[in-house]
């Protein structure tokens, strides 16, 4: 059935931000040795009254918080050029920055468009990278900011960047009238929005491949249920209606199917919905709990967590031959896995033994070795990020729910918590281009 929210802030698009509350706030507790320093000037501001967004202090947060720069403070800045024209290298060079981030904005009269301008220049070579204009209205500043930050960190580490992404979350908080909500802000925490909300718990938000929609679990019907909702208009539709146990809904890498978790027939076990007919297929039948799918990257197989070994290992099921192995043989506790693009290493929870604690780990399934990532506390829910280079997770800091990541090497770690209430079930969205 098709639902009209009630209860939800509808989005006039992805970019538009019109509903404020206590957004996720970024603290790094970890960073690469050696950050690359870089000197991001403040861009001149050519129109007048005040701009809503501070684009280069987005960009300098962006690049801070990746733990890979380290931004120069504007007060230690001998000069402060705006174009190419204005840019004396030595001036950088003095300061140790090997890069330079030049900028300014201006407004269009006739469309009331904003204008971006920036240039991007290589300090010990005396070279300008890249730069360009980029257009739009004052409330995507932001997004303009993200885009130039990815653009500096591909061009300086090789990977894409991710800071235009977006991630859901849910919090949680007894002192609201409803208490349970399914928030979306951008990968730094800013601008979050409220897409929906109730007094009954919301578990499990998931992302389709091209970001137009999202799955995720409520208990609004007073038992769990899978919904899908599209982003851009807040419609909903409730998927299942089943009795029992009806979770863990997460898109196919084409989008055009949900693997999913119900105990319809009996026993919680893996099925797979086709979104185009409606079709439901039983994946997995045993008498253990078979829980947590997620996809290989060709969507030939399904990934999910099994009790059939008695305890809590990670197995692998073929779509069409309906073969079974299993791929975590190393600890008593493996969860929650996700798989990166390379085919060949998987993000999982891991414990080793009792006496030890629930960790967030990478698998190399072709030498069957484990490398811990985290030393937090009750870690769960990994979410990769779509450029493979951050893992965000849920995990405690005291009483409080937070959420935290951690690059794929380990290097890198920041805490993102949230001003009010506890924050859990993270999802990194996939590129929105």
């Amino acid at each position: 059935m098709i639902i009209k929210c009630r209860r939800i802030l509808l989005l006039c698009s992805l970019f538009l931000s019109t509903f404020v509350h206590a957004q996720l706030n970024i603290v790094i507790t970890q960073g690469v040795d050696n950050p690359v320093p870089i000197a991001i000037v403040p861009f001149e501001w050519e129109g007048f009254g005040v701009l809503s967004d501070n684009v280069d202090e987005v960009i300098s947060n962006d690049l801070r918080n990746s733990g890979e720069f380290g931004p120069i403070s504007p007060s230690n800045m001998l000069s402060q050029p705006h174009e190419q024209s204005e840019v004396y290298f030595r001036d950088w060079r003095f300061l140790g920055s090997d890069y330079l981030l030049v900028g300014k904005i201006s407004r269009n009269e006739s469309s009331q468009l904003i204008q971006v301008q920036y240039e991007f220049f290589d300090v010990v070579r005396e070279q300008r990278l890249f730069g360009e204009v980029i257009t739009g209205t004052e409330s995507q500043l932001r997004d303009i900011a993200h885009k130039i930050s990815d653009l500096v960190f591909e061009e300086v580490t090789g990977v894409r960047g991710a800071f235009s992404t977006r991630i859901l979350y849910v919090t949680e908080d007894p002192n609201r009238r409803f208490p349970f909500r399914l928030e979306m802000s951008d990968a730094d925490g800013g601008r979050p929005q409220i897409l929906w909300e109730g007094e009954e718990p919301i578990m499990s938000p998931s992302w389709s491949p091209d970001a137009s929609q999202i799955a995720y679990v409520s208990f609004e019907t007073g038992r769990s249920q899978i919904f899908i909702q599209n982003i851009s208009s807040g419609v909903r539709e409730q998927l299942t209606n089943y009795t029992g146990i009806n979770s863990s809904p997460v898109f196919s890498p084409d989008g055009n199917r949900l693997a999913m978790v119900s105990s319809k027939d009996g026993n919680p076990d893996i099925y797979v919905l086709d979104l185009r007919t409606r079709d439901l297929q039983r994946i997995t039948n045993h008498f253990a709990i078979d829980t947590e799918p997620s996809w290989t990257p060709d969507g030939n197989s399904l990934i999910f967590t099994s009790e059939r070994s008695n305890t809590p290992q990670i197995y692998q099921v073929n779509l069409e031959t309906r073969w079974e192995e299993r791929l975590t043989f190393e600890g008593n506790y493996n969860a929650r896995a996700r798989m990166l693009r390379d085919g060949n290493n998987m993000i999982l929870v891991h414990r080793f033994d009792n006496n030890d604690d629930f960790h967030i780990s990478v698998l190399n399934l072709a030498r069957g070795t484990i490398r811990i990532l985290t030393q937090t506390a009750l870690d769960e829910s990994p979410s990769i990020a779509p450029n493979a280079s951050m893992v965000i997770y849920a995990s405690k800091s005291g009483n409080r729910g937070i959420l935290n990541a951690v690059s794929i090497d380990g290097r890198v770690k920041f805490q993102i918590p949230s001003a009010q209430g506890n924050v859990r079930e993270p999802a990194w969205s996939p590129f929105l281009d």
